[in-house]
């Protein structure tokens, strides 16, 4: 949460975040790291202050930020396990529903989760190459969204307040054009992965 007045600014720090996670995400991925730990933690500091305290508000973010920041850093190793058991979740989900009905035994999430965790550690550059082309995608799509918010955001705030909304029910383009961005995106850093090595 944030005064009006940071909308465009704020729009501005996405697309930067964005494009960099998409397309250098893996090149300078502490960086990348630190940015969105600054967007989270300030979004979710943010959203604590009441909406007519507009000091406090960009107190709390500048402070959020700065914590989510040096969390995110410093704890980028549980997060490739986080992504990678989030991964095998998602995987035993949607493989449940073509064998079963209802939803698939805790046992079987458990499993999955662990799985996916200690996979993604052994193939953490292709998970954070993957993670943060797609990451970066969307973000670029939530900073188009925002920075020309009418018309293209269902459900956007109606305070004198911007709420950044990262699941926000955007026009029918997004998903297809943040899908598009992520493939674009992964063959890029992996392109220049390969590269190097010659």
């Amino acid at each position: 949460m944030l005064p009006h007045g940071f909308e465009q600014p704020g729009a501005a720090l996405l697309l930067i975040a964005g494009v960099l996670a998409c397309f250098a995400g893996q090149r300078f991925f502490r960086l990348v790291l630190g940015l969105y730990g600054f967007i989270i933690g300030a979004m979710i500091a943010s959203s604590v202050v009441g909406v007519s305290n507009t000091t406090g508000m960009m107190i709390a973010a500048l402070i959020g930020g700065v914590v989510g920041s040096v969390v995110l850093v410093f704890a980028w190793f549980a997060g490739v396990s986080l992504v990678g058991a989030g991964i095998g979740v998602l995987v035993a989900h949607e493989g449940w529903r073509l064998v079963g009905s209802g939803d698939p035994s805790s046992v079987l999430v458990v499993a999955a989760a662990v799985a996916g965790a200690i996979g993604a550690l052994f193939v953490q550059r292709y998970v954070i190459i993957i993670g943060t082309a797609f990451a970066g995608a969307w973000t670029i799509v939530l900073a188009v969204s925002n920075a020309f918010p009418k018309g293209l955001v269902k459900g956007a705030s109606r305070t004198e307040v911007w709420i950044l909304y990262p699941t926000s029910s955007l026009a029918s383009w997004a998903p297809l054009a943040a899908l598009a961005l992520g493939v674009v995106g992964t063959f890029v850093q992996l392109s220049g992965r390969s590269s190097k090595r010659r």
